[in-house]
């Protein structure tokens, strides 16, 4: 899952990723006994993290490389100097041999918090609506969070000129074909059906049937139906600068 933003609407790119701890081994052939069973992974080990930090760095500078070489990378300001290739091949060796960070460790709530924390996402934009203080007409304020500081601290509020606001969350639209979400390996779209019911076989849990609620949003409560959702009221006793109909499902 692509995840584009920081709390003060600046451009983080990051990727959110859950991997199986295990997958279906090879379909034997009929005569074989045994039958296909789940590979799981050893425990308390899932893969091994330096190699997937020089691997990582490996195949981004291949492809950072390769997309300069297409003329599909442009500079500006302080980093207009990248534009000449002397330049960047050299900042692009300087990267070669700095280590990359790569840190992985077992979620303190386990796997149902981490499925928790990104269901909040999925379907979120870069600010919401509660988070949006006021607007004179030229400013927009808004909070956000520090996390360089601790406790209460970490709260604060950001105001900037209304074009600004704008640009910074226009970064967080994507493109014309591009999905902020995608299924690889046993929950490809084409077989994920299949797959699960099959994992849930091989590993003696019951498939059950799921009772689906309604969507639950921490800011917005139950989606039930459209009804107005208020963006930016800089005065509790004045109307609403604009409104919109909130979702239907």
């Amino acid at each position: 899952m692509l995840h584009t933003w920081g709390s003060a609407l600046t451009h983080h790119p990051h990727a959110h990723i859950i991997v199986p701890g295990g997958g279906f081994s090879p379909e034997p052939a009929p005569a074989q006994a045994g039958g296909q069973h789940w590979i799981a992974c050893r425990p308390r080990f899932l893969l091994a993290v330096p190699v997937l930090s020089r691997l990582f760095r490996r195949l981004f500078l291949e492809r950072l490389t390769a997309a300069y070489r297409a003329g599909r990378l442009e500079f500006f300001a302080d980093q207009a100097a990248l534009a000449e290739p002397p330049v960047f091949r050299a900042r692009v060796a300087a990267l070669r041999k700095v280590e990359w960070v790569v840190y992985a460790k077992r979620p303190f709530g386990g796997p149902d918090a981490v499925l928790a924390y990104l269901s909040r996402y999925t379907h979120r934009i870069a600010i919401a609506n509660n988070r949006l203080v006021a607007f004179d007409g030229e400013r927009v304020t808004f909070k956000w969070k520090d996390y360089r500081a601790k406790g209460d601290a970490r709260y604060k509020l950001m105001t900037l000129d209304a074009d600004e606001f704008i640009r910074r969350f226009l970064i967080h639209v994507l493109p014309d074909g591009f999905h902020r979400i995608r299924h690889y390996g046993l929950f490809a779209n084409a077989n994920r059906t299949g797959n699960i019911a099959l994992a849930r076989q091989l590993l003696g849990v019951p498939s059950g049937s799921v009772r689906r609620r309604p969507v639950a949003d921490p800011e917005i409560g139950p989606i039930r139906g459209p009804r107005p959702r208020r963006v930016i009221h800089p005065n509790p006793r004045k109307p609403p600068l604009f409104e919109h109909p909130g979702p239907a499902v």
